[in-house]
């Protein structure tokens, strides 16, 4: 089986209800040489007023926003997301991948107000990625130096409460790997202020690391001691005052701290006969934070990681093809196959969507499989688009096969131009010669 090599690209940020930045460039390192396959982004106190929260419902967030527009156009799409009031988590891909992304579910816990308000928790997605069942959980938990137990008992909670529709991987530590970062909150005990910001200055990390609370929790708490960390080789990531390098120059002077984490936990096999055919083989390249922006007393953290996988299947589940010439003009003709079987539902449709889009909902048009059907056989079906519902204009295009029961992109056509049919009117336009008759009055 075809062996891939992949880079996923985590990033977490407290947002402290600001806008996002105008340009995310530097935080997705989008001029570096090697691009990820995958970006997940989680992100914590995005702004939950009620009439922006309703808003941002109903047309998405200002964040969602930026990232879908800074990542489309270099060939990423939104694949999922989940929102539970300041807690937002997305996650993208490279649009080649997307149809060996399956089986995508999202859940969320609450744990502010013992469990009833949803300031602090968890939001996760779960997915089969080429068959292989990942999790990426993003949560805030409980502030403040002296909660690191409640810290630790509302995570557990929330492994505890987050369940899926499955019957292999029901639970978040049932997944090959879980990937667990957000705002976690913990902080650095004992040491006084003078003491953690000498080390900070001279970038002596190592002599805060035993006191950090995440640290001294990993040895006696066994949830924790399968999950693993890199080095924090960069300097804590709260408190700062806004716009600024500086940490807290106000009446609280909170001591700095890494509150920010990304952490991951590979499924141990707990038997050698039951040994798995297809490991994922994991290494973090990068663990930093990214001091440049200033619009949160958060700096938000990065962490690059390596997969190396087998893929368990090679071929998406469905090949679809626009057929013939595509314009305003006619109406358009799909083909499709299925090429593995699947529950195929009523409820499935075909997308036609620009070169560069952002998300699954961002088609241009729609046609559901069955009831535009207008030829079959048993391994090939046809369906037709009406051409009212073709761009005038055209352009790029591709057509995306879309599964209501596994609720996502299972087959994507070869792009393909559609017709500029007003170009085409203009270029075949001639005007009247003139008239050579004299008008009299």
């Amino acid at each position: 089986r075809t062996k891939l090599f992949l880079r996923l690209y985590v990033v977490t940020w407290n947002v402290a209800t600001a806008e996002p930045p105008d340009d995310v460039n530097s935080l997705l390192q989008l001029n570096s040489p090697k691009k990820p396959d995958l970006y997940v982004i989680g992100l914590q106190e995005v702004k939950a007023a009620p009439l922006k929260f309703v808003t941002d419902l109903a047309f998405e967030d200002s964040w969602s926003h930026v990232f879908m527009n800074t990542l489309a156009p270099l060939g990423y799409i939104k694949v999922s997301s989940i929102r539970m009031q300041g807690l937002l988590l997305l996650f993208f891909s490279k649009l080649e991948h997307a149809p060996f992304i399956r089986d995508i579910q999202v859940t969320y816990t609450r744990t502010g107000l013992y469990g009833y308000w949803g300031n602090k928790g968890g939001v996760s997605i779960r997915l089969s990625f080429y068959g292989h069942m990942l999790c990426f959980l993003n949560c805030h938990l409980t502030a403040h130096m002296n909660y690191a137990s409640q810290r630790v008992d509302d995570f557990e909670y929330i492994l505890d409460a987050q369940t899926f529709d499955t019957k292999n991987t029901p639970r978040i530590l049932d997944h090959k790997v879980v990937f667990w970062f957000g705002d976690l909150n913990f902080r650095i005990e004992d040491h006084g202020m003078l003491f953690v910001r000498n080390c900070i200055t001279s970038q002596r990390f190592n002599l805060l690391w035993p006191k950090d609370q995440l640290t001294m929790m990993k040895q006696k708490e066994a949830t924790l001691q399968k999950f693993e960390e890199g080095p924090l080789d960069f300097q804590p990531t709260y408190k700062f005052d806004l716009h600024s390098d500086d940490y807290d120059t106000s009446g609280k002077k909170r001591k700095p701290a890494w509150c920010d984490r990304i952490l991951w936990r590979p499924k141990k096999q707990l038997q050698e006969e039951h040994k798995d055919e297809f490991p994922i083989k994991l290494s973090q390249e990068y663990y930093t934070s990214k001091m440049e922006y200033g619009i949160s007393d958060h700096k938000p953290v990065i962490g690059i990681f390596h997969l190396e996988l087998k893929k368990m299947y090679e071929t998406p589940l469905v090949q679809v093809s626009a057929e013939g010439e595509w314009s305003a003009d006619f109406d358009a003709l799909i083909t499709y196959s299925l090429l593995q079987s699947f529950p195929s539902s009523a409820w499935d449709w075909i997308g036609l969507y620009k070169v560069g889009f952002k998300s699954v909902s961002d088609y241009i048009t729609y046609t559901w499989v069955k009831d535009d059907q207008v030829s079959f056989s048993d391994q090939l079906f046809q369906v037709y688009v009406n051409k009212d519902e073709i761009p005038v204009l055209g352009g790029e295009c591709v057509l995306c096969y879309y599964s209501s029961s596994l609720q996502c992109i299972v087959g994507i056509s070869q792009p393909f131009k559609v017709s500029n049919i007003l170009l085409l009117y203009f270029t075949l336009w001639r005007p009247p010669p003139p008239s050579h008759c004299i008008s009299c009055f």
